[in-house]
Formats: C-alpha cells, sequence, structure tokens
C-alpha cells in the first residue's frame, strides 16, 4: 500500500511538472524579448528622469519656490516652506529606483552586445542624476546605489566623494563615447548623436568643476585643464543645447498637464520685478499678463498666505509664460547660455585664459536667441548699467544674469543661486525659517525607515536633516 500511494505521488508530481512547463510555454509572449533592449531601456529611462526634473515636486512646488522664479496663488504652505518628511519623495525613488536602476541595465547590456555608445550614453544620464540627487540632498548613496544584488541598504557617500565620482564617471564616458563607433537608437536627448553626447559630457564636467570650485579650486582648476588637454568640445550653440522635447498629451510638458487641471502657480513678484527694473524683452517670454484689465505682468510676492495671496487674486496676476504653458514646450538640462556663464566664471577665477566679460555677454546673448529674441534689444540691454559686466564682483554680474536666464530650471537656478549667493534674496516674514529659504531637499521619511543606519550615519556626518543645514559644496 505505501509502494502504491508513493507511486500516486510520482505520477502527480510528473504531471503536475509537466503542466507546470506547459503554462510556463504558453505565459511566454513571443513578441516581447527574454532580454531587455537598450534603444526601449535608454528611451523609457531618460523621459522618467526628465519628467521628475521637470515636473511638480521636485520643480513647480519647491525649488522653483526657493530660486523665487514661481510663487503660488493658492495652498501656499510650499511657498512658506511648509514640508513633511514625504514632500521630497519624487526625486529620490524615481533617481533609484528607475533612473540609476535603469542607466544601470543599460551599462549592463552594452558591455555584454559589445556596443560602448550605449555605455558612455548611459553614463551621462546617470552623472546627471547623481548630480540631481547630491545638489538637492547632499550626502547620499553612490557607490553602493543600484547593486541591489550587493547592497540592499546602500551607505552613504559624503558629497565631496559623490563629486569626485561622477567626475571619474564622466571621464569613463568620454572614453567610451566613439562618434564612429556602433551606433544607437532610442536617444530622445540628441536623436543618437553621439558628437553630442561627448560636449554634454564636458558640460556636465565643467558644471561639477564649478560646483566644488569654492572647496577645492585645484581640483577644479584639474578638471577644466583635462578637458582642455583631451581636446574636448562643449556644447556652442543652442541647437546642441540638452533639451527634452515633448509633443501633445499624452506626452505633453510635465508643466502644462499640471496647468490642465490646477491653477495654483503664478510667477514670482521677485522675477517680474527685476525684470521690469531691466527692461527685459524675456518678461513676455517667462510670465503672461493678467487675464483682468489693465493687463500687466504682476507677480505673487513668495510666502503669501492663502489669504494674501487670494486677495491678489487669479485673475489679476501672472500665469507663467504661454511658451511654458505649451504641451510641446522643452525641458531644459543643459543650455548654452549656462555653459558660457560656466566658462566666463571659469575665467574670472583664474581657471582659464579666457576673457570672462566677453563669455558673459556672449551668454546673454545665447539666453536671449534661445527664445528668439535678436537684434538691438540684446546690445541696448548688455550696455545699461544694471547689466554691465562687474568684475571685482563677477560672482553678482554671473549669478544674476545666470539666474534669469535659468528660468524654469528650478533644480538648477536654486543650486546655482546657493552656490553664487546671487541673487541676494529675501524670505517672507510668513515662512517658517526664521528668514532662511531653504538650501537642501530633506531625506524621504522612508530611509530612516528602511535604511536607518546609513541614514544616521550620513545625518551625524552631514548635519541636522534640516532644509536649512548646508550641504558640503554651499561653502559661503
Amino acid at each position: 500500500m505505501k509502494n502504491k500511494k508513493l507511486y500516486i505521488l510520482a505520477i502527480l508530481a510528473i504531471a503536475f511538472s509537466s503542466c507546470n512547463k506547459e503554462l510556463d510555454e504558453v505565459n511566454i509572449n513571443p513578441n516581447a524579448p527574454e532580454i531587455p533592449q537598450p534603444d526601449y531601456l535608454l528611451t523609457g529611462t531618460t523621459k522618467a528622469t526628465v519628467d521628475s526634473y521637470w515636473g511638480v515636486t521636485n520643480n513647480m512646488n519647491s525649488s522653483l519656490l526657493f530660486a523665487q522664479h514661481w510663487a503660488k496663488v493658492q495652498y501656499t504652505e510650499e511657498d512658506r516652506f511648509i514640508y513633511s518628511n514625504s514632500s521630497f519623495t519624487a526625486l529620490w525613488s524615481t533617481g533609484y529606483a528607475q533612473s540609476i536602476a535603469g542607466f544601470n541595465k543599460i551599462i549592463e547590456l552594452s558591455d555584454a552586445q559589445g556596443n560602448s555608445n550605449y555605455k558612455g550614453v548611459a553614463l551621462v544620464l546617470r552623472s546627471w542624476t547623481f548630480l540631481l540627487l547630491t545638489d538637492a540632498y547632499g550626502d547620499i548613496p553612490y557607490s553602493q546605489a543600484g547593486k541591489i544584488k550587493q547592497f540592499v541598504t546602500p551607505a552613504y557617500d559624503k558629497q565631496k566623494d559623490v563629486y569626485y565620482g561622477i567626475l571619474n564617471d564622466l571621464k569613463s564616458a568620454q572614453a567610451a563615447l566613439d562618434p564612429a563607433g556602433p551606433v544607437i537608437v532610442g536617444d530622445v536627448i540628441y536623436n543618437n548623436k553621439i558628437a553630442s553626447w561627448k560636449k554634454f559630457a564636458n558640460a556636465l564636467r565643467l558644471r561639477i568643476a564649478l560646483r566644488i570650485a569654492d572647496r577645492d579650486p585645484a581640483k577644479a582648476k584639474q578638471v577644466i585643464d583635462e578637458v582642455q588637454a583631451e581636446g574636448g568640445a562643449y556644447i556652442s550653440s543652442n541647437s546642441e543645447n540638452a533639451i527634452l522635447k515633448y509633443d501633445v498629451s499624452p506626452q505633453q510638458n510635465p508643466v502644462a498637464a499640471s496647468f490642465e487641471t490646477r491653477n495654483d502657480y503664478r510667477i514670482s513678484k521677485t522675477i517680474v520685478d527685476k525684470l521690469i527694473s531691466l527692461n527685459d524683452p524675456r518678461l513676455p517670454i517667462y510670465a503672461s499678463k493678467t487675464e483682468n484689465a489693465p493687463q500687466g505682468y504682476v507677480g505673487i510676492p513668495n510666502g503669501s498666505t492663502n489669504s494674501e495671496a487670494s486677495a491678489i487674486g487669479l485673475a489679476n496676476s501672472s500665469k507663467p509664460g504661454a511658451y511654458f504653458l505649451d504641451a510641446k514646450a522643452p525641458a531644459v538640462i543643459f543650455s548654452y547660455a549656462e555653459l558660457l556663464f560656466d566658462r566666463a566664471e571659469a575665467a574670472a577665477r583664474g581657471f582659464t585664459t579666457e576673457d570672462a566679460e566677453d563669455l558673459y555677454k556672449q551668454a546673454i546673448r545665447a539666453s536671449f536667441l534661445q527664445y528668439n529674441i535678436g537684434g538691438t534689444a540684446v546690445e541696448d540691454y548688455i550696455k545699461q548699467s544694471g547689466v554691465v559686466y562687474n568684475a571685482a564682483n563677477y560672482k553678482k554680474s554671473i549669478g544674476e544674469q545666470k539666474w534669469i536666464a535659468l528660468f524654469g530650471q528650478g533644480l538648477e537656478a536654486w543650486t546655482e543661486r546657493r552656490r553664487l549667493d546671487y541673487p541676494q534674496l529675501t524670505a517672507s516674514v510668513n515662512t517658517v525659517l526664521n528668514g532662511q529659504i531653504p538650501v537642501r531637499f530633506i531625506y524621504p521619511g522612508t530611509e530612516q525607515s528602511l535604511n536607518g543606519q546609513n541614514y544616521k550615519n550620513a545625518v551625524s556626518n552631514q548635519g541636522a536633516d534640516l532644509l536649512t543645514t548646508k550641504l558640503w559644496f554651499d561653502a559661503f
């Protein structure tokens, strides 16, 4: 009887195994590849990253407010810096779970398939992602990030080490990128043009060199010298801007998507007043006229209470300009204007022998041309006393004009203002940080529960997990 039972169990086991095998075969989609394709991964991961960078949480509801490019006309709590430890999860979760994981997979596939150009592009985009993360939070998981099989709870690297690590990654990207090498597809930034990716990689190296310039000027100069020694080129025109072009719904710009259903945001009074004082022809690009007569450009003061903003009114205040509200408006990752401002600053610091004033003027021209403003308007603008380059205070000249040129790029504008300390912005008395403007994002609350010891180590090294704790790069 015992042997008979075992025989029956054996028959059932074989039948069940056969059934499982048949089910496995049935469940295989013949149209879906077993191995992810780098082109699809590149498209999807790039878009997810840029959407987060340009979207509501990281741009409209935080950094654009901190930079006083935008303000809130309704539900003004964020404009008064009232946040919780769940307010800044989007950049962290997207950056690690989607962006870095996706770019790491592309690097793995490129090595397996022998296409170094996929690897180079993924390294550039992963470097940019890490840069966004460390600029916002400070110390972050870097060396152990994205290696889930090895490090379930990755350690945090110091911000200095993250910057230096990214610089090495970008050098590796330069070595991997070969315009004469294998072709790639799926590139929604540069349409598979490898030469443009090499220029973008160098632009990021220059950006990071200036990030560390107040802390380690020798290293900053070394980075710039290395790019020059390699014969590396930078972005050289607006046609080479690193941008993601959007389309009509459902592939529209995240800003446009938000305004389809909400009406919380207006342009800040700070930048409206600045543009008006300089008779800046970018004003009608950056801002819309009010709906009510007399129509004009009216910004909302940052940090207004709900009642104060309501008293000004939706129809009596300016939305961002139609250019930025268009479904197809591009998300700008790195512009030619920024590159020229960076070169001007590098020259002003003595890192290069270029003409800082001339590069500063070129940067302003490039910003105007980015919005198709040409002719005498730019030359008249540059001659104004409030715009003329001041070599004795290059941080003020470059900082103020760069802040204007970076309009809409909240994370970058906020970081540059923290670094250069210009323009000098004032927090509203209604804010909750005793007159201070946030200088970092606080870590997501989930880090305390899921990666607690490493979180505590980071706070011990960097300082309290507060909006007001200065990061390593922010020296002054």
